[in-house]
């Protein structure tokens, strides 16, 4: 018996990379997959070939069910259809992996509008979209009165998180893709469907400029396919007690990640708002910064 048995997959962005290697170990669990990927460059470039039925095949040969399709997520209604497909090929739907993307990497002076459109497009509204058609589906199915697992796996990464140089369009996307994961979770568990954020650490063609493939022992701790678990946990029955959760995987960790909390406060001593005047000193102490005019040694 696998993990996955019996449930039904649609994984966006599978032709290659983490996308592929997130298909093939939810086929290798016992899942349906439909192998979403339009074929673009890594920049979004038009589409020159379809890696999407070659991903098929592999997971053919290796006795599993799939089926291929080229839409591109950044198209609303092609969403919709992705959704409706994948219920009329295996008659249900319980996971979503919202894993396409696209990179622009220019500094914030250097983009253009064009970039941060294209970015965009595919990141955010592509994962919007998805998950919008998907919890429909789902939310209609409870209301029936039927037993629903739904499982939203959304791909961020550490740009969304801390910031990179030259990363302004994409790294914005990668945030925003946190803030719906945690929004959606929010909305849908009464329908019995979460959602999750993965952050992989990997070496694929949108990362190939920026990190090194070398290994020690036989393992490759950037390997696309070292995140592939996580996912098929996520898209399992067994992960229904974590919802709005971001977990980065790097090498052979799985490093559960913490958003924005309140670790300081400055209080006006007035009873009325805070002056500009008071931040001088308090917003400084806050930050365990010294202030101006404060000499360690002699004091003010």
């Amino acid at each position: 018996m696998g993990l996955l048995d019996g449930r039904v997959a649609i994984v966006t962005g599978a032709g290659r990379g983490l996308g592929r290697a997130h298909a093939l170990t939810l086929s290798a669990a016992g899942a349906s997959v439909v192998i979403n990927d339009l074929g673009s460059g890594v920049h979004g470039e038009e589409p020159t070939e379809s890696p999407a039925e070659s991903v098929v095949s592999e997971i053919q040969a290796a006795g599993g069910s799939a089926v291929a399709d080229g839409s591109s997520v950044s198209d609303w209604q092609a969403c919709g259809a992705l959704v409706e497909r994948a219920i009329a090929e295996f008659g249900r739907l319980d996971i979503l992996v919202n894993n396409a993307g696209i990179t622009r990497d220019r500094m914030l002076t250097s983009s253009t509008e064009q970039d941060f459109d294209a970015t965009f497009a595919v990141h955010v509204k592509g994962t919007y979209a998805m998950s919008h058609h998907a919890c429909r589906y789902w939310r209609e199915e409870s209301k029936r009165g039927a037993e629903v697992t739904g499982r939203i796996v959304n791909t961020t990464s550490g740009s969304g998180m801390f910031g990179n140089i030259g990363q302004s369009a994409y790294g914005a996307a990668k945030s925003a893709i946190i803030g719906l994961t945690i929004t959606t979770a929010l909305e849908m568990r009464r329908y019995g469907v979460t959602a999750n954020a993965i952050s992989p650490i990997a070496l694929t063609r949108m990362t190939e400029n920026l990190m090194s493939a070398t290994g020690e022992g036989g393992f490759e701790p950037r390997d696309p396919a070292n995140a592939s678990g996580v996912v098929a946990f996520l898209a399992s029955q067994e992960s229904g007690w974590l919802t709005g959760q971001v977990l980065r995987i790097d090498g052979d960790r799985v490093q559960r990640m913490r958003g924005w909390q309140i670790v300081g406060e400055h209080r006006s001593t007035s009873g009325a708002a805070v002056t500009a005047e008071e931040l001088l000193d308090g917003l400084a102490a806050v930050y365990e910064v010294m202030p101006p005019g404060v000499n360690t040694l002699s004091g003010p």
